[in-house]
C-alpha cells in the first residue's frame, strides 16, 4: 500500500481516468475486464481500508447502475439501439471506479458543503455529454437529457457523499 496522500490521489485520479476512457472508447466486456484489474490495482495499492471501501463500492455502483438503468428506460439515454434492458456493463464499470474517487482524488469536495451541489449538476451530465460526443452512449434530447442528468447527479452526488459519511466514516480524512 502506498502511503503518501498525494501520490495515492494522483493514482486514484489516473487510474479513474483510464478507466473511464477505456469504457468509453470501447464499451463491452473487455472494458468491465479492465475495470477489475483496476480496482484489484486500487484496492491494492490505493485503499487503506480495503473491505469498508469494497462495501462503500458495491453500494455506490449498484444505486449508480439502477440510475443509469432508469435514464436507458426513460429515454434520457439511448446506446443506439433504443432497446437496452439493463445498464451497459461498461456504464456499471464507470460507476466502479467513480466510487473509488470519493474517499480519495474527490474528497476534498466535501470541504464545502455546498461544493456537491453546485459541481455535480455540471461535471455529471458533462461526462455524459463527452460520452456521447466519443460515441459510446446517445443523448436523444440534448436539452431533456442533460437537465435530467444534471438533476440526478444533484442528488444522487451528494447522496453518495451521506452514504459515506453515514455508513462509511472511516473512509473520510
Amino acid at each position: 500500500m502506498i502511503r503518501n496522500d498525494t501520490l495515492r490521489n494522483v493514482l486514484n485520479f489516473a487510474l479513474f481516468q483510464a478507466g473511464w476512457f477505456v469504457c468509453v472508447l470501447y464499451p463491452g466486456l473487455p472494458a468491465a475486464g479492465f475495470v477489475v484489474l483496476l480496482l484489484v490495482f486500487h484496492m491494492l495499492f490505493v485503499s487503506q481500508h480495503r473491505f469498508t471501501e469494497l462495501q462503500f463500492i458495491g453500494a455506490g455502483t449498484v444505486l449508480g447502475g439502477v440510475l443509469d438503468g432508469i435514464w436507458f428506460q426513460t429515454g434520457i439515454l439511448d446506446d443506439g439501439t433504443g432497446n437496452v434492458q439493463i445498464t451497459p456493463v461498461w456504464l456499471v464499470g464507470i460507476w466502479a471506479i467513480f466510487m473509488t474517487t470519493l474517499s480519495h482524488s474527490l474528497s476534498w469536495i466535501v470541504s464545502k458543503p455546498w461544493l456537491p451541489f453546485v459541481c455535480a449538476p455540471i461535471a455529471g451530465p458533462f461526462a455524459y455529454w463527452s460520452a456521447s460526443a466519443l460515441g459510446a452512449v446517445q443523448l436523444p434530447n440534448l436539452t431533456l437529457s442533460l437537465a435530467a442528468l444534471a438533476l440526478g447527479w444533484l442528488i444522487v452526488f451528494p447522496g453518495l457523499l451521506y452514504l459515506r459519511k453515514a455508513l462509511y466514516p472511516e473512509l473520510i480524512r
